[in-house]
């Protein structure tokens, strides 16, 4: 339910700023406006906004599929209300958290600009990784599913190779530090979760 709800808000808001509705500048992640002139809120309302129908439908499908996952175990390892807040907690803070190493590095580059909740959801892909490490992940023009746990190492060699090629415009830094705050963020409200990782391991 709260997977939908996010889907639905940031739908939303996206189709707003695509129609012209809102204003996406002011609402675009911008490092130099955020450091010099203390607008907050554009570490968390970027994730709101996409640059386009195809970067809003895969972020979301993605959430669909994988934040029912999270959500689900969230529910069941803290209890319903406190997952659900937890859960919310994570997806929200994973939007600024995922954005801090470009507010650093391009805080005094006014031209810099950023959109989209792929931080965000690479958290929600990972977490989902964290609980089911051998759910299968279809990786485009690969026929058949990659395990969580061959998956994930190879996304994050992926986004940190590409972010240091600096050769396209994708926020592969954000995706990087999204996906491993994805792990870190239900370790650390209950590290018992280590555990269940390795027994869906085997080890």
């Amino acid at each position: 339910m709260i997977t939908l709800i996010l889907i639905a808000a940031t739908c939303l808001v996206s189709i707003l700023c695509f129609t012209g509705t809102l204003d996406t500048n002011k609402l675009v992640f911008n490092a130099y406006s955020v450091w010099h002139r203390k607008e907050w809120h554009r570490m968390l309302t970027h994730g709101l906004v996409h640059g386009g129908w195809g970067h809003l439908f895969f972020n979301m499908l993605t959430l669909y599929f994988f934040g029912k996952v999270v959500e689900q175990y969230f529910a069941l390892t803290f209890g319903g209300t406190l997952g659900c807040v937890l859960y919310i907690v994570l997806y929200v803070s994973a939007i600024a958290v995922s954005s801090v190493w470009d507010l650093v590095k391009f805080r005094n580059d006014w031209n810099y600009n950023a959109v989209g909740a792929s931080g965000a959801v690479s958290a929600i892909l990972f977490a989902s990784i964290l609980f089911e490490p051998k759910m299968g992940i279809y990786i485009y023009l690969i026929p058949i599913p990659v395990p969580g746990y061959i998956f994930a190492p190879l996304y994050l060699l992926y986004c940190w190779y590409m972010a240091k090629r600096n050769m396209d415009n994708i926020g592969h830094t954000a995706h990087f530090w999204g996906a491993v705050y994805g792990l870190v963020f239900p370790l650390i409200c209950r590290p018992e979760i280590f555990r269940h990782f390795l027994s869906q391991l085997g080890l």
